[in-house]
């Protein structure tokens, strides 16, 4: 499948951030997006990489009523020779596909999904900018796009993908977190949306994350829903534990996303010889092992954030208090060896690193110019 392109003129293309310290995080978009249609008769049609520009929508597509969306993330690394490497992009095309399943939407084979994010880099890669902790968001998604107010499964689709630069995720940047556990609301139930990406996944979180914020917390860990007392994830992470030496983090079995940066974690603990356990785990054990001096580590992994240390838990009016305010060892180690494979600095011995391949173009510009 050819991939039309409609690139836009050089004289009407925004200016890049001056200022790569300020990036901030999905608040600024490149100049192009890939769009894909699908129907139930004619299947996937129509890929283009064109200008990013609002979308033409009408008002009772079935996206809008019943929520029929769902989404990736992954990013683009600028290395210090200026090459450009994407992490792991199959296990993102493999979830996206996960994903569509669970919401009866069609999938998107995975090399035209590749094919696409290359494309749309190799246009604009002018913003993937260049500076320490920074790199290029991507973002694929599909949303229902029949006009139809009745429930049901929607006969058309539009596949795209948009990008942006960014910085740290969190304010806080590597710097540790503060995390409430939620105790009024839950996220998902067996046999729910909480091991997928999609929006109504993420909805059930946004409450709980407003108050902790407003009292003062970075993010909400979950508890499940029908004990209320087994940890699952974190709002934008997955989540983890070192006590007593060992690592332990919350199983995917249904509730949690299987996080690719999660996956990450497991690949290198195994090589590196490291005890690393995939079990339920109860905020009561780990309160008990923080009152026991046994609670070692927390920190949350994910594409977003990559590694974040976790400096206090707060559940039931006590806060629990890690790491002195500084990140851990585990949690450090982690980092830096996954940002050094992310950007080229490090080996790469299990083949996550893609490192795109351009035809001639124009002198890519300092991250000061635009």
């Amino acid at each position: 499948m050819e991939i039309s392109i409609n690139p836009v003129p050089k004289s009407d293309r925004r200016p890049k951030p001056r200022n790569e310290s300020n990036l901030g995080f999905g608040k600024i978009y490149s100049d192009h997006m890939f769009t894909m249609e699908w129907t139930a008769d004619e299947g996937w049609r129509n890929p283009t990489i064109g200008p990013y520009e609002p979308l033409q929508l009408e008002p009772s597509i079935l996206v809008f009523h019943y929520g029929q969306t769902i989404f990736e993330g992954l990013k683009a690394y600028r290395t210090s020779s200026g090459s450009i490497n994407l992490f792991r992009t199959d296990k993102n095309a493999e979830r996206f596909n996960i994903s569509a399943r669970r919401l009866d939407m069609p999938e998107v084979p995975p090399e035209i999904m590749l094919k696409a994010i290359h494309g749309l880099i190799e246009l604009d890669r002018e913003w993937v900018p260049s500076s320490s902790g920074t790199s290029l968001y991507i973002r694929p998604f599909m949303i229902a796009t029949e006009p139809y107010l009745g429930l049901k499964s929607s006969s058309r689709y539009l596949f795209l993908i948009i990008t942006g630069p960014v910085g740290a995720y969190y304010p806080e940047g590597f710097n540790p977190v503060k995390i409430q556990v939620c105790e009024q609301y839950s996220r998902a139930g067996p046999g729910g949306l909480g091991a997928v990406k999609t929006a109504a996944n993420y909805a059930a979180s946004l409450l709980a994350e407003k108050e902790a914020i407003e009292n003062g917390f970075t993010q909400v860990l979950w508890l499940d829903a029908c004990e209320r007392k087994y940890l699952e994830e974190v709002g934008a992470m997955n989540i983890f534990f070192k006590i007593g030496g060992k690592l332990i983090t919350p199983p995917t079995s249904g509730t949690t996303l299987a996080g690719i940066t999660r996956d990450s974690v497991i690949r290198l603990m195994q090589d590196w010889g490291l005890p690393v356990e995939e079990r339920r785990i109860t905020i009561d054990e780990v309160t008990a092992a923080h009152a026991g001096g046994k609670l070692d580590e927390v920190f949350g992994a994910g594409t977003a954030a990559v590694i974040s240390p976790v400096g206090l838990l707060h559940y039931q009016n006590k806060s629990y208090a890690l790491g002195n305010g500084k990140a851990g060892e585990l949690a450090q180690r982690l980092f830096d060896e996954l940002i050094g494979i992310q950007y080229g600095i490090k080996p790469d011995p299990f083949n996550w690193i893609t490192t795109l391949k351009f035809g001639a173009a124009e002198p890519i510009p300092s991250a000061s110019t635009g």
